[in-house]
């Protein structure tokens, strides 16, 4: 399938009727939007003439059905002069078939080990019996495939939707799967919007105790868009002990409150670290912070993490730790992190079962 800067060099050789210039500096190209089902592509009609407008839709369906990879295109016209209605609210957010609860792993900033914590995090749950799948929603720099593995393409179903892989028992779906190394993905916010809700809303998840949304870092248009279309049982922000990436994880939790998403937790990235030769703990970047600010917004600790080197090393080498060393001790203070969460969850299910009777 081609990208969507590849069809947009296309699109700029069609010249726009009675004109010679193309289509695309006229400002007919609204958006384009890339799906398994297809290509479509939406436009501004300038002219109020039907014949123009039908002569520009032709070429466009002709030009972009002839690149390789389109399994079929659709054309969208858009009158300027009509105005959306006004919203009388903020859309109703989904839910996923067969997936009971949605967890979004966030961070104020980056470099905190936010992803690290999201693989194993998944894992330390599959560990604890729960049916686990993963979903990296960072478009821009996606590192899921390359910490879990991704020894297969992914797969199609007959009504296109696409079905995530699967190892140490846990399906994930990421962008990487569908790039290689060297790609850079240049796109828009609004592409970048659509392919979540793509892997969101139409992957084949199947039957899931939870997925966790390994989000963006920061709180940008991404992680604003995935917290308001989905429905989450809540977030966990990861954090270190540094004072200024407590800083940003207010900012965290201000998102979340602003979707009206419950907070379900602090985790405390690289708390300390563990000597190999010694085995003595370091605190090497303070100690505490999460935990403090945690009790300060009344917000659970879910627990700290240390540094240890098999960790960054079996993320690199697409062996995570928690499923290839389950006893390490970096595993277990997953697997304890885990067993908050999950029983947090649990009591929040049961409090609205309650509520709900009541």
């Amino acid at each position: 399938m081609p990208s969507p800067n590849e069809i947009l060099a296309e699109l700029k050789k069609i010249k726009y009727p009675g004109f010679t210039r193309d289509i695309v500096s006229f400002g007919m190209i609204k958006d384009i939007e890339i799906g398994y089902a297809g290509v479509t592509i939406y436009l501004i009609a300038l002219s109020a003439k039907p014949e123009a407008v039908a002569s520009v839709v032709a070429e466009v369906e002709k030009t972009v059905a002839a690149m390789s990879g389109v399994p079929a295109v659709k054309v969208e016209v858009e009158q300027p002069e009509r105005q959306p209605a006004p919203a009388a609210g903020p859309p109703p957010k989904k839910s996923i078939a067969g997936v009971n609860h949605i967890v979004a792993v966030a961070s104020g900033k980056g470099g905190v080990g936010k992803s690290t914590v999201a693989v194993n995090l998944a894992l330390a749950m599959r560990a604890l019996g729960q049916r686990v799948g993963l979903m990296d929603a960072d478009v821009y720099g996606p590192s899921v495939a390359m910490m879990v593995g991704a020894e297969q393409p992914v797969g199609v179903t007959s009504e296109r939707r696409i079905v995530p892989l699967e190892r140490f028992g846990i399906r994930y779906i990421s962008m990487a799967l569908f790039i290689n190394d060297q790609t850079p993905v240049i796109w828009r916010g609004p592409m970048v919007t659509k392919l979540e809700t793509e892997f969101l809303f139409n992957v084949e998840w199947g039957d899931l105790d939870c997925l966790v949304l390994d989000l963006p870092p920061g709180t940008g248009d991404a992680q604003l868009t995935i917290t308001q279309r989905v429905a989450l049982t809540g977030g966990v922000i990861v954090t270190t002990p540094q004072e200024l990436a407590l800083l940003d994880v207010r900012r965290g939790i201000s998102m979340f409150n602003e979707v009206s998403t419950p907070v379900l937790g602090v985790i405390e990235n690289m708390s300390y670290y563990l000597c190999r030769k010694c085995h003595h703990r370091h605190e090497i970047f303070g100690h505490g912070g999460g935990a403090r600010l945690a009790e300060q917004l009344n917000i659970p600790f879910l627990g700290e993490l240390p540094i240890v080197a098999e960790l960054r090393e079996g993320g690199d080498r697409a062996r995570p730790l928690v499923a290839v060393q389950p006893d390490h001790p970096a595993s277990l203070a997953f697997k304890a992190i885990a067993a908050k969460l999950i029983e947090r969850i649990e009591r929040d299910d049961r409090q609205a079962g309650a509520s709900a009777i009541n």
